[in-house]
């Protein structure tokens, strides 16, 4: 069901509570990188922030390990340098305005492209979304109107990150994460993993694993939801 070429790092958020950008998982991304050049994408632009701002947190979090990082915003040619590209990154911020960028720019099909062959590619927040079927389970406002929903498509379910539980002391009675992907289910049929902060899924060899030290939490339509603990997910729980 997975494409034995795919190496993905699917990654809930890339800052937790108590520690810096990338700090709390970058042993695992120095292990799966296994390279000194990393191309970055930044244009979801998390707070409004420029595209060179951006990159420059990557290349501050990186440098003491020695891993160049480039921005894609720099290129004269978009797609020749995803092509040639170690690895990609793409960062969270705004998924609607990732994706329309990513359109506009005729750089999905190419992202497919590479990544099936076998190059690299990690996600956070809102670059994660993009691995799963559709954007249809982000937490974003759509600030922008994308061509269309379809994601990258990488994974065969969606991907809710910063998935949060319901809080039983909260006064707020608006709308829980679970309350939305139940609203998401009356529309649609693929399987939602939300992916807490602080864990993540690591994709290779044609194995979904969770990682971290917290569980997630699959949903499926006409079905109570299920935890799942760290581990290789079977294909039973998102089929």
């Amino acid at each position: 069901m997975i494409n034995p070429n795919f190496r993905l790092l699917v990654i809930s958020t890339s800052t937790i509570y108590g520690s810096g950008y990338l700090e709390y998982i970058r042993e695992e991304i120095l292990d799966f990188l296994q390279t000194d050049e990393l191309l970055f994408i930044p244009f979801a632009r998390p707070s409004g922030i420029s595209h060179d701002e951006y990159t420059l947190n990557l290349k501050t979090a990186l440098e003491p390990f020695d891993i160049s990082v480039s921005g894609l915003h720099t290129s004269k040619d978009p797609v020749e340098t995803i092509r040639k590209a170690k690895a990609i990154f793409i960062g969270g911020g705004n998924t609607f305005l990732l994706l329309k960028t990513l359109y506009e720019l005729g750089l999905v099909e190419v992202i497919k492209e590479v990544v099936a062959k076998g190059t690299p590619y990690m996600g956070s927040s809102a670059g994660s979304n993009l691995t799963g079927l559709t954007i249809g389970t982000t937490n974003d406002m759509p600030i922008v109107y994308p061509p269309c929903f379809e994601a990258l498509q990488f994974l065969p379910f969606n991907i809710n990150p910063h998935y949060l539980d319901p809080d039983l002391l909260s006064t707020h009675k608006g709308e829980t994460r679970e309350t939305r992907i139940n609203e998401f289910h009356k529309f649609n049929n693929q399987a939602v993993i939300g992916l807490r902060e602080g864990s993540w899924l690591r994709v290779e060899n044609g194995n979904i694993e969770l990682k971290g030290s917290l569980s997630a939490r699959v949903f499926r339509p006409g079905v109570s939801p299920k935890e799942l603990d760290s581990g290789i997910l079977p294909e039973s729980i998102y089929l």
